[in-house]
């Protein structure tokens, strides 16, 4: 991405600090999130989920456009380093169904994941957090019904739990719509002792007007 298209699209953004939507400057919390706080305990977006950013998302998710993966895995890195906050202890990608990942022969969370660990020198983990079957794309359902969509999708490694007890988690994905599939994972998480849970994602999808 040349600095041009990067000043222009992907200029720093006031976010509400629990579900990472646009916000006034001066504002930390969102209206929504003060009402009905989501299950993560906060939240950060590279970039909105508009042009141009969607359209190479869609490459990069649908069409293997890996080569855009250092790329925008620099907006998520850039995000976390104007986060102030103290860095989590894991990072971990929201995982694919084994259906889903023999079809696309890729997760692109992680191809986000293990980019960030090494540019944040932050510990990475794939396999800790599972996907226990394929559900419908979030996309396609209207936003009253994602969470129910993801509810018991996920699941902790069962010999691996302890390893979560006291620890501060990162989960990555590329979009975040609603947060149903952040918040489903954090319940999972912190029922498996994790003490915090943060959602990163790459594009959040603004909210409607």
């Amino acid at each position: 991405m040349c600095a041009g298209c990067n000043d222009r699209f992907a200029a720093p953004a006031s976010r509400c600090g629990r579900c990472a939507s646009r916000v006034p400057a001066g504002v930390a919390t969102c209206g929504a999130c003060i009402v009905d706080p989501p299950p993560f305990d906060s939240a950060l977006a590279g970039v909105d989920y508009a042009h141009p950013w969607s359209a190479l998302i869609t490459q990069f998710k649908f069409h293997a456009a890996l080569d855009l993966a250092p790329a925008l895995s620099q907006l998520l890195q850039t995000a976390r380093q104007r986060a102030e906050a103290p860095a989590p202890d894991l990072l971990l990608p929201v995982p694919l169904s084994a259906a889903r990942l023999r079809e696309r022969g890729f997760n692109q969370a992680w191809e986000l994941t293990h980019r960030l660990g090494r540019a944040l020198t932050l510990p990475t983990d794939a396999q800790l957090l599972l996907r226990l079957k394929d559900s419908p794309h979030q996309l396609a359902l209207p936003p009253e019904e994602r969470a129910a969509n993801v509810r018991g999708v996920f699941a902790v490694e069962p010999l691996r739990r302890a390893e979560l007890r006291g620890l501060s988690v990162a989960v990555i994905d590329d979009v975040m719509t609603t947060g149903a599939t952040f918040g489903e994972i954090a319940r999972v998480l912190k029922q498996a002792g994790a003490a915090r849970v943060e959602a990163w994602a790459l594009a959040r999808t603004p909210l409607a007007a």
